[in-house]
């Protein structure tokens, strides 16, 4: 039996992921950071819930414990991510971009991945076919970034792109230290979810389903790379 953890699995991509995860016959911890909305998703699914804020060390170390005397795990699934739109939906450009803005993202989508992961590595270490999934964005690429025909080009924000290419760069360096593990970073795709005010012109069972593939590699799957459902994306 495969356990995996997901992060930000009470609505959208996580919830999505899991609920397919689920079928493809995996145990699943559904983690969100608000206890009620994690139990009520997780009791839909057929899930086990768990309370998990990916900014808060406390939180993290209880759902460790949690997840160890379940029995250990197998897959952990980075979704938890915000964007940090502003007034009217809007993207915080440029100009607008405090460090105090940065680093509230930053918290959630880059210290959270390495918060979780360095805390959950000894349970994964200890799989028989560890694998990680990091959730990022085609914004993270900065070949895309910097091509004018790229569907990402004109997006004015600065701290959502940097944190999901901070993302890639913690992927590619993971995999290289433990390469044993499969770790990966994928691009599900402009899916409507609350994390863009539902602007995406996916829907989350299109944009998941990339993030389900990878979640499903067996030992001999790629590791280190950077994918969307077509296949391997340029940095």
């Amino acid at each position: 039996m495969t356990t995996t953890l997901i992060t930000g699995a009470n609505k959208g991509l996580g919830f999505e992921t899991a609920r397919r995860l689920l079928a493809a016959g995996h145990t699943v911890y559904a983690a969100a950071r608000d206890p009620e909305r994690g139990r009520r998703a997780a009791e839909e699914l057929g899930a086990r819930p768990l309370v998990l804020d990916v900014t808060d060390d406390a939180s993290v170390a209880a759902a460790v414990r949690t997840v160890t005397a379940g029995g250990g795990l197998d897959v952990l699934v980075n979704n938890a991510g915000i964007e940090q739109r502003g007034e009217h939906n809007s993207v915080t450009g440029a100009e607008g971009t405090t460090a105090d803005l940065l680093r509230t993202v930053f918290e959630t989508n880059v210290f959270g991945v390495v918060r979780v992961t360095h805390a959950f590595l000894p349970l994964l270490r200890r799989s028989a076919a560890p694998v990680v999934v990091n959730v990022s964005s085609g914004l993270a690429s900065l070949t895309g970034l910097t091509s004018p025909r790229s569907p990402g080009y004109g997006y004015p924000g600065l701290a959502y792109p940097a944190s999901k290419t901070a993302v890639n760069a913690l992927t590619v360096q993971y995999a290289k230290a433990f390469p044993g593990m499969r770790i990966n970073a994928v691009e599900p795709g402009f899916t409507a979810t609350d994390l863009n005010g539902n602007t995406g012109t996916q829907t989350v069972a299109e944009g998941a389903e990339v993030i389900v593939r990878m979640a499903r590699l067996g030992p001999d799957g790629p590791t280190g790379g950077y994918f969307d459902a077509a296949g391997p994306l340029a940095w």
